[in-house]
């Protein structure tokens, strides 16, 4: 059966959608990278997760394969730009762990929890995939010894990135693009 102009337009629409977002990602993980953070005091490696604004946006706003794909691209294109096949395994199972959870708390939680609350919960999710894929790598568990570190991290983190998602979704909730997407079961 063919697609009517609706149709097709929605699904423009998520495309447009999703490679603007995975754009600003990318450009957001840049920024983040030129911060100096180990100077800081903080671990090595250690990153702020300013790209998870958007992948929480696109979770919010569209569908979970849409928010999938968007990961995948802002992992690997920063991954080209930034890093090794390291980085790239880090992030890889940093950002899976974390849409993961902000998906399911997203679509399951209701009204019951604040983007915020998800942000928190996606920093630290993201925190301990990134623990994982060093335990694989190092073939030791040794790593999880920064855990409390980067639990306190990932709270902070996942405040700032969380107070940014709120704006961010609210300010997009006001353009048209968005309109269709705003009442959609889940939300």
């Amino acid at each position: 059966m063919p697609m009517s102009s609706s149709e097709s337009a929605t699904i423009l629409k998520r495309t447009v959608i999703v490679a603007i977002f995975a754009a600003v990602a990318v450009v957001l993980s840049i920024v983040e990278a030129q911060i100096p953070l180990a100077g800081m005091g903080l671990m090595p490696g250690a990153k702020l997760g300013f790209a998870n604004i958007m992948i929480l946006t696109c979770i919010y706003f569209l569908r979970g394969r849409d928010a999938f794909v968007l990961v995948l691209l802002k992992t690997l294109l920063t991954a080209f730009v930034l890093g090794t096949f390291s980085s790239l395994l880090f992030s890889l199972f940093g950002s899976m762990l974390s849409f993961i959870v902000m998906f399911l708390l997203v679509r399951f939680s209701g009204k019951r929890l604040s983007v915020i609350g998800i942000s928190i919960a996606g920093g630290l999710a993201h925190n301990t995939g990134q623990l994982l894929a060093a335990s694989i790598v190092l073939d030791s568990m040794s790593t999880f010894y920064y855990f409390p570190v980067l639990l306190i991290t990932g709270v902070v983190t996942g405040i700032i990135v969380g107070f940014a998602v709120r704006y961010l979704i609210a300010s997009l909730s006001k353009l048209a693009l968005f309109e269709e997407f705003l009442n959609r079961p889940g939300h």
